[in-house]
């Protein structure tokens, strides 16, 4: 088995695995490792934006209230407050070096609205393609450094672990076959979400939450599992992709109608339209089930046609191809998978609970997102605590250590059928009973067929499809059995059995392989 050593190991070729690359590269040699082409992410995806509290009329302080208003009282506050503030020095930073933000007419930065925010302070690239830009500028800068070393079509199988030291990553590389050790003085997960685990989802394929099952087996703290973040606005066409029909859309003044062609949000939240997405998303799936349809539409008659076109290139690009004209046609939208709240439970430097290991990006629980994403604050994590994780682990290198090789993993295509079966079983199931309104009942139910398919797969294997299927199992027990322990409704965690949302339980719930759940108090800002 071929052993390769670096300072830094990153895993993850999203922004947050992009950024720690670029800055680790100041500090040693780096190795960015990702199971797909390097430009396959949620972040190439992301089409909102970035939040940052830059305008004259705005300030961090309101960006911190509105993340906490959005968060439902499950944010940690110095978290938070390191975001806002950090985050404005960031973007500059960024700017600095190269990247182009939209400007408006004036010269001026074009700022955007988003659902939960209270000021406009959304950064947009490309109009409706910022994620994409972002990547792309990264993945160049990242490129440009000799000492990253870049590898792609590369998984990540196993974390190496000496006496709970993290000492790198066993890999297997899909081109070849071949099993490669990546040992590094300091390794950091960047791998993304989870919501490919739904039958509905906004996410690429690739986000199927393989860096929380590695984490998960190698003893390391999970927080918040319960809460994932469905987003309001997905395409809805039979044979197509949940596309997602971003929140800026809205955020220009786009409305919600059911089928009927009435417009329902008003009268459930303030904002309307532009609530947080936990309660749009809620309204919606609940007026589809009053109407007895599989979606609402998204109206933009009433708008600029010309400016909905300018500001939504892609989104109108994809349409049209559709036969779709966004600017007269009602779309089609319904709630899909969108994005993992909780995970790797870190520290305000993106340590894990394990020495040597650091996360940062969506896998990570750094204590930001609280119960409910606040929109366009993810990048902007990527970009704070991807930078604060290298800064962390540069102060603390260990040694490589030579270790006892671990059992290789195969390729096995005669079980290929095998995992997809499993695989759409489980996204069939999480879609069902553990989607956006839950209960007991359905929690259990769910449990327990996942218990079921998972004592199949309870043995170690080499083959790389059942280790697969044992990682999705693992990851659907952890969110369920988070999901039912919290009996409450709480951001994106809606209990039909539960309606309200209980001050005694506004505690993070923490999961750790062989040892007993645990309750984490909220830190609270004095």
């Amino acid at each position: 088995m071929k052993t390769l050593e670096f300072d830094f190991v990153i895993i993850g070729s999203g922004l947050a695995g992009l950024i720690s690359a670029y800055h680790a590269a100041n500090h040693g040699t780096v190795a960015l490792i990702s199971k797909s082409e390097l430009d396959v992410s949620n972040s190439y995806h992301a089409q909102g934006g970035i939040a940052v509290a830059i305008d004259k009329d705005d300030r961090p302080e309101n960006h911190f209230r509105d993340t906490l208003t959005a968060g439902r009282g499950l944010c940690d506050h110095d978290a938070v407050d390191i975001l806002v503030k950090e985050g404005q020095q960031c973007i500059q930073e960024i700017i600095s070096c190269g990247m182009e933000f939209d400007h408006d007419e004036s010269g001026e930065l074009f700022l955007g609205l988003e659902g939960g925010h209270t000021h406009r302070r959304i950064l947009h690239a490309g109009g409706d393609a910022t994620g994409k830009m972002m990547t792309s500028f990264m993945l160049k800068k990242v490129l440009e450094k000799k000492n990253i070393s870049t590898f792609d079509y590369t998984a990540a199988v196993r974390i190496l672990v000496d006496e709970n030291h993290c000492l790198g990553v066993q890999t297997l590389q899909f081109i070849s076959g071949e099993n490669i050790l990546f040992k590094g003085k300091a390794t950091v997960m960047a791998t993304g979400g989870l919501s490919r685990l739904y039958t509905r989802s906004t996410n690429p394929h690739t986000a199927t939450g393989d860096g929380i099952a590695l984490a998960w087996r190698a003893g390391i703290k999970m927080a918040d599992m319960e809460f994932i973040q469905f987003h309001p606005s997905a395409l809805s066409l039979p044979g197509e992709d949940a596309f997602l029909v971003s929140e800026a859309v809205r955020g220009e003044g786009a409305r919600l109608l059911d089928v009927n062609g009435e417009r329902f949000m008003e009268g459930i939240h303030p904002l309307a339209e532009l609530a947080p997405r936990d309660v749009v998303a809620a309204a919606i799936f609940r007026q589809m089930k009053k109407t007895g349809s599989s979606y609402v539409y998204l109206s933009l008659k009433h708008l600029d046609a010309e400016y909905i076109r300018n500001r939504f290139q892609s989104i109108d690009a994809h349409l049209t191809k559709l036969g779709i004209d966004m600017t007269r046609d009602l779309i089609p939208v319904a709630p899909a998978a969108h994005y993992m709240v909780g995970g790797i439970r870190t520290d305000l430097w993106g340590q894990t609970s394990m020495p040597g290991l650091y996360a940062c990006g969506e896998v990570a629980s750094t204590g930001v997102m609280g119960a409910n994403r606040l929109a366009s604050n993810s990048l902007l994590e990527c970009l704070v605590y991807g930078k604060r994780a290298i800064e962390k682990a540069r102060r603390n290198l260990q040694e490589i250590k030579t270790t006892e090789e671990p059992a290789p993993i195969f390729l096995n295509k005669e079980t290929d059928k095998e995992f997809l079966s499993a695989k759409n079983e489980l996204a069939d199931l999480m879609n069902s009973q553990v989607g956006i309104l839950r209960n007991h009942e359905g929690l259990k139910s769910a449990l327990e067929e996942v218990n079921q398919l998972s004592s199949k797969y309870d043995r170690p294997s080499n083959d790389y499809n059942h280790h697969k299927i044992r990682n999705l199992t693992d990851i659907c027990r952890l969110i369920i059995q988070s999901a039912i322990l919290r009996k409450e409704s709480r951001g994106g965690h809606i209990r039909e059995d539960h309606p309200e949302e209980v001050a005694e339980q506004a505690k993070h719930i923490i999961q750790q392989l062989g040892k007993d759940i645990q309750y984490e108090p909220v830190r609270i800002k004095k």
